[in-house]
């Protein structure tokens, strides 16, 4: 999701004096007038999700669901991402083994003042990167989220993927 220009709600800035509709600049969602959402194939969607590296994995923990955000990697249609060794995902994929455990991963790119964009849903299991070198690969490749030692990685190999595209 694109958070350029995002403001919190709690805000200081006070809110500007109200201006008639007819001064009012063109700009928002108003001034793009009608969207409509086109659903996409799930190879467009891959596509897309392979353009960005920001996402959110969605998993189960303490039988709850939890989102986390991640920078991904898209690589032969499987998306990758690096984790800690004893975070919870990565603890669940290695229990799993080679069943895998079932996760999504969504990502987007709204423009926040048009509200355009497009957002992408993979959901498929989710298994650890045993492979030493592959380990290596990506640890040069996928730049963490946060300053937290990523010592592991998980791969998802989807097996649904949806998405749509807003649009005028």
């Amino acid at each position: 999701m694109s958070y350029a220009g995002h403001q919190s709600s709690q805000s200081s800035v006070p809110a500007a004096a109200p201006t008639s509709s007819a001064s009012a600049p063109a700009h928002g969602p108003a001034a793009t007038g009608p969207r409509r959402t086109v659903e996409l194939t799930g190879a467009q969607a891959l596509s897309l999700l392979g353009g960005v590296s920001l996402g959110r994995i969605v998993f189960t923990q303490r039988a709850l669901p939890a989102v986390r955000p991640v920078n991904h990697l898209l690589e032969l249609g499987q998306i990758v991402i690096r984790t800690h060794q004893d975070s919870d995902l990565f603890a669940q994929a290695r229990h799993h083994g080679d069943r895998g455990v079932v996760v999504a991963y969504q990502a987007d790119d709204i423009d926040p003042l048009t509200h355009l964009g497009w957002s992408v849903v993979a959901t498929g299991y989710c298994r650890p990167v045993t492979d030493p070198d592959a380990l290596m690969r990506y640890q040069q490749l996928i730049r963490p989220w946060s300053d937290r030692v990523t010592d592991g990685a998980v791969r998802i190999r989807p097996h649904l993927v949806t998405g749509v595209r807003l649009t005028v």
